[in-house]
């Protein structure tokens, strides 16, 4: 059965003081602010673990002794967390990332073959598994592509299978330096899911895509980056550093723009050439009205950092 999830499970912890340290980035303060605010997310299972830090939420598959392989329970309270992270004003940015050095080895190989189907976790018919994974993709990999909102993978190793799915699916990735991908279905007699040849082709084209599929040979991070698979690769013990510094910057930036930059930039990824330009005309315009671009362009003239407020 689904994962029941509390419509209550945002429960906030008092504000720590901080620093938060963003040397590198040009354009960016180099105080993002003295006090962080922490919410922990109940997600009513202990196969992911969530939490709101500073406006970024951060959602962790915990199941280091499988890989983090996903299960019913996993799925379903990641599909819910999202949903609500969606349209949680305190939510500028998403981060997804693993528990114990992998990000996600997709199905539960280990437990097909001892005859549970982790996924779905009882039996029914094959129309039914059809439809509910059709919903469960939808509400992962797809929220995240769609969501209008940053979303960031955080690859602390491997990612294969619908696992390597779920890290494409986000707008941006940083991997660690040991991190590996593949799309091993071909290995396991899989065709494919949770949206992976979509997002794969649009990344690296349809004859890469191909060749990652039918082979699903590992690559490393150095032949990742040079596909565009990865956006930033470093050391292990600086990826979430470099992760939340990534994201605070996107949590407090002018979340009105990066909303339609979203919707803009997948559009053009599918749709035609005359159906993107209206859409940015259309865009452009609005975000002109914001409080967030009157701020930034008086910040332009008086030569200081804008003070984003998402609005």
């Amino acid at each position: 059965m689904p994962v029941m999830v509390r419509r209550d499970r945002f429960l906030r912890v008092p504000a720590i003081a901080v620093k938060l340290p963003v040397a590198g980035f040009a354009g960016c303060s180099q105080d993002l602010g003295t006090f962080m605010s922490t919410k922990t997310i109940e997600t009513g299972t202990d196969d992911l673990k969530a939490r709101v830090e500073d406006g970024v939420a951060v959602l962790t598959m915990n199941r280091p002794a499988r890989r983090n392989a996903l299960s019913s329970g996993m799925l379903s309270a990641m599909a819910a967390v999202l949903r609500d992270c969606e349209t949680d004003g305190d939510v500028g940015c998403v981060v997804l990332t693993g528990e114990g050095g992998a990000f996600c080895a997709g199905g539960d190989v280990k437990g097909m073959a001892e005859g549970r189907d982790s996924v779905t976790a009882e039996p029914m018919d094959l129309d039914s598994r059809i439809h509910r994974q059709r919903i469960s993709q939808r509400e992962t990999s797809g929220r995240l592509y769609t969501m209008p909102k940053p979303t960031i993978a955080a690859l602390p190793g491997a990612a294969a299978g619908a696992g390597f799915a779920l890290a494409l699916a986000c707008d941006l990735r940083v991997a660690a330096e040991s991190a590996v991908m593949t799309t091993a279905f071909a290995k396991v007699g899989f065709s494919g899911d949770y949206g992976g040849t979509f997002f794969l082709t649009r990344l690296v084209g349809s004859g890469k895509a191909r060749e990652l599929y039918y082979l699903s040979d590992r690559i490393d991070m150095a032949e990742a980056k040079a596909l565009g698979l990865v956006n930033w690769v470093v050391p292990g013990d600086q990826l979430m550093a470099k992760t939340m510094e990534i994201a605070h910057r996107l949590a407090n930036g002018p979340r009105v723009a990066y909303r339609y930059m979203k919707e803009n930039l997948n559009r053009a990824a599918a749709g035609a050439w005359d159906d993107c330009l209206d859409l940015e005309a259309s865009h452009h315009n609005h975000t002109g009205l914001t409080e967030d671009h009157k701020e930034a362009a008086r910040a332009f003239v008086e030569k200081r950092e804008p003070k984003f407020k998402g609005r």
